[in-house]
């Protein structure tokens, strides 16, 4: 019969015997993607591939960075992303040093990659985690299930709960907010803008904006300029390129009969927090409402 203090030295010691043994004594981790299917690991994942810009940030939002072996092109935030090897590019993989990195998940940007380099990745025994996020919901929903998949819940869920709580803040500071009309331009040749399925167009909703083309089939629809004059909006928001260039805007200078322009209601905003669905987007949506409320004061 094993003694009393036997038993004791057992109980004090176990935890610590058990920090060294691998991670197939965890549980098993299952978890539903966006395109509705469950991946499931052994354990949670220790080398993941990330392959959109908007999945890496996600995946260290979630404190799953240290886990990261591998991204894209353009992954560069946060800034130690910049230091991953690269897999070739969201549009194209190079397959070959996808696998050289021996990842046990992949989180693919669904119907983005290439579907048919993505469905060889099963062959060689690689679980692939499908990512569509297009609402705060979804981000938060989103930093959830990776650090479920990596391990990370505690800094997750934090993350998770503290986007959840400050857009419900946002949402009732601007709720009584004087409705603006917004033309939102992602592009300029050709000239595109987005729908009201887009989370740009819901961070502007939350900010009292409207989407004059919300009504637009593709998510990111092309329009003429004669449509932006015809819905003669209040104010126009660009990222441009990447930079703080008003290039883009100044060229809406020759169309002076448009309210935006004339009274002076052109504005530019980082891209990366706006046009990326990732707790930036939070930044970003800040910083639109604060230029609607400039709007709102030159009325």
């Amino acid at each position: 019969m094993v003694s009393r203090a036997r038993l004791v030295t057992l109980a004090t010691l176990l935890p610590w015997l058990l920090v060294g043994l691998p991670d197939a004594v965890a549980a098993e981790v299952c978890v539903m993607d966006d395109a509705g299917r469950e991946v499931c690991l052994d354990a949670p994942a220790r080398r993941i591939v990330a392959l959109s810009p908007g999945v890496t940030e996600l995946l260290y939002a979630a404190g799953a960075g240290e886990r990261v072996v591998g991204a894209v092109s353009f992954s560069d935030y946060p800034r130690e992303a910049t230091e991953l090897p690269r897999v070739g590019s969201y549009d194209r993989l190079d397959l070959e040093a996808l696998l050289s990195l021996e990842p046990d998940l992949v989180v693919a940007w669904a119907g983005r990659n290439p579907r048919e380099q993505i469905d060889r990745l099963p062959r060689f025994g690689i679980p692939v985690f499908f990512s569509d996020v297009n609402d705060f919901a979804a981000i938060a929903s989103s930093l959830e299930r990776f650090g479920a998949l990596a391990g990370s819940e505690a800094v997750a869920d934090e993350a998770a709960s503290t986007l959840r709580r400050e857009v419900a803040t946002l949402r009732s500071q601007h709720a009584d907010a004087a409705p603006v009309a917004v033309f939102y331009q992602v592009w300029e040749q050709p000239l595109m803008t987005v729908n009201g399925e887009h989370w740009i167009s819901q961070a502007l909703s939350l900010c009292g904006g409207e989407n004059p083309f919300a009504d637009e089939a593709p998510l990111v629809p092309r329009i003429g300029v004669e449509a932006v004059l015809a819905r003669d909006p209040e104010a126009i928001i660009t990222g441009g390129m990447g930079e703080p260039d008003s290039t883009w805007l100044e060229a809406w200078r020759d169309f002076p009969e448009m309210t935006a322009v004339r009274r002076d209601n052109l504005f530019f905003i980082d891209p990366d927090l706006v046009q990326r669905a990732t707790p930036r987007l939070l930044e970003g949506t800040r910083a639109l409402c604060a230029q609607l409320e400039t709007v709102r004061g030159r009325r």
